[in-house]
C-alpha cells in the first residue's frame, strides 16, 4: 500500500517479542485482518495484541498513544487501547512498536448495521465525552488543519480521479464534479469553530471502532488523535451511519450547521484522498471511501 511499507510477518513477530518480552515469548501468535493502513496486527495469546506500525510516519504515534492513551482513557464511556509494553527497533524493525490489552468486539459493517439509532447515540457519547477531555498540554491532531488548507490536495485527488468518482457515487460525470465542488465549497467557507481546539480522535471510520450486541464497545487507533476542531469527529454520520440515523448523531452530539457543513467536508476530503490513495492498492479502503462520497453527495 505504501512505497515505503516495511516487511512484517508472523516470524518477525514472534523475533521481537521473544528478544523483547521474555515473558510472551510461548505465546501464541496470530495475524488479526484489519481495515488499517499504518498498522500490522497481530494477537499475542488470548488477551494481547502486537501492533506493528508499517511506515515510519506511523512509529511516531507509539510515542504519543503511551503517553495519552491512559490519561483519555478513564474519562471515555468505552475501552480504549491501553499500552502494556512498547518495543524498540532491532536490525530488520527499525521502527518502535507496541503490545495492547485485546479489546473484543468487531468492525460495524456499512449497510449492515443492526440498531443504527443505539450505535448513533453510543458513538455522540463517545465523542463528546473525548472533547471535554482537558486539552492542557495535548499535541496538534494529525488532521489539525482547516478545511482551507486542504483544498489543493482535494482539488488535486479531484482532477487525478476524474470519472472514477462519478461513476462510483453519482449518474453523471459533469453532475458529480459541480456537486463536488459545491459540497467542498459550503465546507471551506462555513464558519470556525466558536472554542479553541478540543481533543479528537480525528478518524472514526468502521475500521477504527468495535462492536458487539449493536453497541459500541471500543474505539481504538488513536495515531490521528490530539487537539483540532470537533467537526472532524463528526466523520461517523457518513462513514458508518446509515442516512436514517444520522440526524440523531447531529442531534446527540450537538453539531450546529457550521460544524456539520464543517464534518460534511471533512468526510468528502478525507475519502476523497484515500480513493485517491488506495484505489489501486487496498479495494477495502477504496469501497468505504466510494461509499462515503456516495452519502455526502446524496445528501447534497
Amino acid at each position: 500500500m505504501h512505497a515505503d511499507e516495511l516487511d512484517i510477518d508472523e516470524g518477525l513477530v514472534r523475533r521481537l517479542v521473544a528478544g523483547q518480552f521474555p515473558q510472551w515469548a510461548e505465546l501464541d501468535v496470530e495475524l488479526v485482518a484489519t481495515a488499517g493502513t499504518s498498522n500490522a496486527m497481530y494477537r499475542l495469546g488470548g488477551d494481547m495484541v502486537v501492533r506493528l506500525p508499517r511506515i515510519a510516519a506511523a512509529g511516531e504515534d507509539i510515542a504519543k498513544e503511551r503517553v495519552w492513551l491512559p490519561r483519555l482513557a478513564p474519562s471515555l464511556p468505552v475501552p480504549v487501547p491501553v499500552p502494556l509494553g512498547i518495543g524498540g527497533p532491532v536490525a530488520d524493525y527499525p521502527l518502535p512498536w507496541s503490545v495492547l490489552r485485546w479489546l473484543d468486539g468487531a468492525n460495524p459493517v456499512v449497510g449492515r448495521i443492526v440498531q443504527p439509532a443505539v450505535l448513533a447515540a453510543d458513538l455522540a457519547s463517545f465523542v463528546r465525552a473525548l472533547h471535554a477531555v482537558d486539552p492542557a498540554g495535548g499535541p496538534a491532531s494529525y488532521r489539525s488543519e482547516t478545511l482551507a488548507e486542504r483544498d489543493g490536495a482535494v482539488r488535486a485527488a479531484l482532477a487525478r480521479l476524474g470519472g472514477t468518482v462519478a461513476t462510483e457515487a453519482v449518474s453523471s460525470e459533469v453532475v458529480a464534479a459541480e456537486v463536488v465542488a459545491a459540497v467542498w465549497d459550503d465546507a471551506v467557507h462555513a464558519p470556525g469553530p466558536s472554542g479553541p481546539p478540543v481533543w479528537i480522535h480525528a478518524d472514526l471510520q468502521p475500521g477504527n471502532l468495535l462492536v458487539a450486541d449493536g453497541r459500541l464497545s471500543a474505539v481504538i487507533d488513536f495515531g490521528c488523535a490530539g487537539l483540532g476542531d470537533p467537526a472532524v469527529d463528526l466523520l461517523p454520520a457518513w462513514y458508518v451511519l446509515p442516512a436514517g440515523a444520522r440526524d440523531a448523531f447531529r442531534e446527540a452530539v450537538r453539531a450546529d450547521d457550521a460544524a456539520w457543513a464543517r464534518g460534511r467536508g471533512w468526510a468528502l476530503s478525507v475519502a476523497l484522498l484515500e480513493l485517491d490513495y488506495y484505489r489501486d492498492t487496498n479495494a477495502r479502503m477504496a469501497s468505504i471511501a466510494r461509499h462515503v462520497l456516495g452519502e455526502v453527495l446524496a445528501g447534497a
